[in-house]
Order: C-alpha cells, then structure tokens, then sequence
C-alpha cells in the first residue's frame, strides 16, 4: 500500500471547522488580553473563549470514547491544533495544560480513577481545568537524578489512609483555575521517600484544586504566552487519599514520559500554527509594501529567496508532526521517538522562521506596528517550555541512542 498523505472527507471537516473557529473566535482574543497589566488578569478574560472552545467539543475530544469523550486521535488533534495555533497560542495552550494535565490519568490510572475524574472535567469542560504540576521552583532537568539529594523536591509520605504533600512548583499552567483559587484538579509529580531514589519513590499523585493546603502563590509574567496562566503553587501538608496516586511509587519517570510524549508532538502543530501567521504577514507585506521603492518588495530576489525558505521549513514541520502523531496512534505511545524530535525540531525552526520573518519585514516588525512583535515572543517560549530542549529533550534522545539494541530506522519504517 502506496503512502498516503490525502486527508479523509471527516479530516478535512474537522480542519475547515477549527480554521472557521479560529476565525470566528479566536481573532478577537488580543483585542481583549492586550490592554490588561497583569498575567492573572489576562488568563480570566480568556475564560469565555475557553468555553466556547469547550462547547465546539474540543475538551471532549481529548478523552476516549469510553469515558464520555470524542476519542480524537493525536493525529487528527494535531490538524486543529494547527488551525487553532495560526490564531492565538494562549486558548490552545490552556486546552493543551488540561490535556497534559489529564494524560498521567489516561496512561496510568485505573478504570475507577479514570471515570471518576474525566467525569470530572466533562461534566463542566468550560469551566474546569487540569494541570500538571511537574516544574520545581529549582529546576526539573534533574527531575530523575538517581541521587536521593538531588532531582524533585516536592515530598509524599504516607500517614494512615491519606498522602501529606508538601514542595512548591512553578509554571504550573492551568494551576490556578479560572477562580484563582485551583484546577479542578493537578497531577503533581513528587516523591515518596527523601531517602530513596526516582527508582523507587518517584510518583504521580492526583490533588483536587479545592484541596487545603493548596496555594497559588503567584503568577510568572511570561515574555509570550501573555494569556496563559503560569502559577507559583506552593503545597503545605495538602492531604488526599492513599488511592489518588497513579500507579505506585516509582512510576513516575514512565508517566512523566508519556505525558510529555503526547504534547510533544502537538507542540509540533503549535509550531506550525505560528510558523504560518508569520509567514502570511511576511507574505502579504512583500506583495504589497515598497519601502518607498519603484515595485513591491517581493519583485527583489532576495525577498522572494527568503518567503522560499520560510515555506519550505513550514512543510516539513508540519510533515513531521504528523508522522509522528501517527506513530504514537499506532503505537499506543510507546515509539515517542519521532514525537520528541517534532518538539525539538519543529519548535527551534520556529524561532528562526519568525526571526526571518522579521528580517523580511524590516524594523517595524520589532514594535507595534506588526504582530511579528508578538509572535517572536510567543516562538522563544516553545524550546524552553513544555521538557526544555536542553535539559530533557535531547536527553531523552540521548539515552535512547544508549539503549542497548537501539535501532535507528525502527520509527522511520513504523515500529
């Protein structure tokens, strides 16, 4: 059978409706954060969007069908995404924050954990948040340094029937809910046991937002991503029951890959998304502006050279994206490696294809006087973001190229 890359008559639906819905909701999300001082401020005035985005069914498709959910693979997310992301960044982010949120539940939990707390979200999906508290205010490159001393340092110890978790996080996004006060619920990432390694303590525990104990300390303003709601969390002897954590101790490392393996490889459509709204403001200004010249700028060489560039990158950033959402749906996620690269690559690649952009335009794109401003911004943050590339992604390569029978064509040929 031939490679095929035609999209189905039900993919191309769901790409025209979310490109309509970028469109006809999306375009007026700057018009409402941009006048606001504050980081908190800007994540509430999102909420109605959110909603919308909710009701359009994009928070049930996160969820498989079992459950009450749309069962959309990462694949077909990837094509909304894309859509969604060439329009704003903050309302997607916070639809990805819940399902990064929700994805340690969805690999690890049981039947009952499942049910319970997709119910949860689904039974309200515009007003409920989840959120993956993994980052320590210290740093999480380390987050699986064997040394009990080092690596997470947000503790579980078990008293009774109950977990009493104490530690701070930061860019927790989605941490603080709509109300300011907690998610609907957080995955946080911590340990069970000071004294022992990621090996045997490192865990996944469920923690309502309504939990005492749960604070929201701050909100981290963020250079882009203005809309996007990066709490300081702080938990002080915050207890929930024995049953909330996902697995047993130990599990954590492999929940924390496979959440990050699902987002790495939407985060190649994000990429794209951006990739495109600085193409088409490049674009249109080589067809149309002359810089006081005879003909417009497109007419130069160089300019037509550069727009050349920019679209071939676009290409092979999105092609990547969907090779590797394909290989973690037929997979079922356990070859990430493709879906690791797309967030390296495609999100590197996106800061030079804006920064060029840039160059195209001239000065005015570093003000004002052209969303390129905003968008070079919102580019910096997706190599940093999300595992940065340094400290986790291209360590995930690493380890996996000294792995012993590694084969380097097994993600190439489907396996």
């Amino acid at each position: 059978m031939a490679i095929d890359f035609t999209l189905s008559p039900e993919q191309k639906a769901l790409q025209a409706g979310a490109r309509a819905f970028g469109k006809e909701v999306l375009t007026k999300v700057r018009g409402v954060i941009d006048p606001l001082p504050r980081p908190e401020q800007r994540f509430f005035a999102t909420q109605p969007f959110y909603a919308q985005m909710a009701q359009a069914g994009f928070v049930h498709a996160l969820f498989p069908k079992e459950y009450g959910g749309g069962g959309m693979s990462a694949l077909d997310f990837a094509l909304a995404a894309e859509e969604l992301s060439a329009v704003d960044i903050n309302v997607p982010t916070t639809l990805l924050g819940t399902g990064l949120g929700m994805e340690p539940i969805l690999g690890y939990g049981t039947h009952e954990q499942k049910k319970k707390w997709i119910g949860e979200i689904l039974e309200k999906p515009g007003e409920r948040l989840a959120s993956f508290a993994f980052t320590e205010v210290g740093g999480s490159a380390n987050f699986d340094n064997p040394d009990p001393t080092a690596g997470v340092q947000t503790f579980a110890r078990l008293e009774g029937d109950e977990w009493v978790i104490n530690g701070k996080k930061h860019f927790t996004t989605n941490g603080s809910g709509w109300d300011g006060k907690g998610a609907q619920l957080l995955t946080v990432v911590c340990r069970t046991d000071p004294n022992k390694p990621p090996a045997e303590s490192l865990a996944v525990i469920v923690v309502p937002g309504s939990s005492k104990g749960l604070e929201v300390v701050s909100y981290l303003d963020t250079a882009g991503h203005r809309a996007v709601a990066s709490p300081r969390i702080h938990f002080n002897d915050v207890r929930v029951p024995a049953g909330n954590i996902l697995g047993k101790p130990g599990d954590g490392a492999k929940i924390c890959q496979h959440a990050f393996s699902w987002t790495a490889a939407l985060i190649g459509a994000a990429c794209t998304g951006v990739m495109r709204a600085a193409f088409d403001i490049a674009f249109e200004f080589a067809k149309t502006d002359k810089r006081n010249g005879p003909v417009p700028v497109i007419e130069y060489q160089n300019a037509g050279y550069m727009l050349a560039d920019l679209k071939m990158r676009i290409e092979a950033a999105r092609y990547l994206t969907w090779k590797a959402c394909h290989q973690l749906d037929i997979t079922d996620r356990r070859s990430d490696e493709l879906a690791i690269m797309t967030k390296v690559y495609s999100s590197e690649l996106c800061v030079q294809v804006v920064y060029d952009a840039m160059r195209l335009v001239g000065v005015n794109s570093y003000s004002d006087l052209s969303p390129l401003s905003g968008l070079i911004q919102d580019a910096l943050c997706f190599p940093l973001y999300d595992g940065g590339n340094m400290g986790v992604r291209r360590r995930q390569l690493h380890r996996k190229f000294q792995a012993e029978g590694y084969d380097p064509m097994a993600s190439a040929e489907g396996r």
